[in-house]
């Protein structure tokens, strides 16, 4: 069977088996599950610490795991990214009080508290700057009202948080961060359960990201509303019993739905419909 480490909590866990879930697998029915079998489909899920799955799957004991990018890195682990699933997305930043630092260029000698101890280590060593990194678990904006720190660098979604506590987000950002799924560096790419597993969990995000589209126009019109939604390959068009008009069906941008059908409505077409894709394999 595939081996799979899936988050058992936090921000990755829900929006992980929700995907699995559509992509056909088998989810566990209480959070207290550790481990679930789904025979049907020849996979064997564990659920793990988000933090410790990187580690998990570098050890080849799991196959493939799902966890954060930021995770993967601050783990220092032996495995890689190979696939991004568009949740769990965030920025990882340093922040400090008004007038401290304007960016690592100014943190030479000082102190700098975070969660993410690897990745600011390995940020601060790439460009050269010498300055102290302490590992804090849980919130650590009030680690330089406490002295503790400078400094900190963490996860930035609003801000709010940080100009609460008196601090300003400085620099460029560390890490764009996202869920991902990883797999131990150097393990074989042609793995075909692995395969199946990645072309049902892309046939998920292609589902999520675009929706068919029906609609009817004349004729003479074809090429203009084909331009409008060129489909994959290419659209269905298909005559209609009145002369003159025809069918036709083609994917669309979800985001860009509502424009098209607009720009569609405009050029004539009618009966435009739009309807949720649930799985596909391009």
């Amino acid at each position: 069977m595939l081996r799979i480490a899936v988050p058992n909590k936090g921000s990755l866990s829900g929006p992980a088996s929700a995907m699995l879930h559509e992509a056909g697998y088998q989810q566990r029915k209480e959070s207290k599950e550790l481990v679930m079998v789904d025979p049907g489909n020849e996979v064997e899920f564990f659920y793990l610490r988000p933090r410790d799955i990187a580690i998990y799957v570098s050890s080849g004991k799991l196959d493939i795991g799902i966890t954060g990018r930021d995770l993967l890195l601050d783990s220092g682990a032996n495995a890689e990214e190979i696939l991004q699933l568009g949740f769990a997305r965030s920025t990882f930043r340093y922040a400090t009080r008004p007038g401290t630092a304007s960016g690592p260029a100014d943190f030479g000698g000082m102190t700098i508290a975070t969660s993410y101890e690897g990745i600011v280590a390995k940020h601060l060593a790439d460009q050269g700057i010498d300055a102290s990194v302490v590992h804090l678990d849980g919130a650590v904006e009030t680690a330089i009202e406490l002295g503790v720190a400078q400094i900190i660098a963490d996860v930035v979604e609003t801000g709010t948080s940080l100009r609460n506590a008196g601090l300003e987000v400085i620099g460029e950002p560390i890490l764009k961060s996202e869920a991902v799924v990883i797999r131990r560096t150097g393990a074989p790419t042609d793995d075909p359960k692995v395969q199946r597993f990645l072309r049902r969990l892309q046939g998920v995000l292609v589902a999520r990201s675009y929706v068919m589209m029906d609609y009817d126009c004349r004729a003479e019109h074809l090429e203009q509303a084909v331009a409008l939604t060129p489909g994959l390959e290419s659209p269905t068009v298909s005559p209609l019993h009145n002369e003159g008009w025809v069918a036709v069906r083609a994917m669309v941008p979800a985001r860009e739905a509502q424009r098209i059908m607009d720009d569609l409505y405009a050029l004539g077409a009618r009966a435009i419909l739009t309807t949720e894709i649930h799985a596909c394999r391009l």
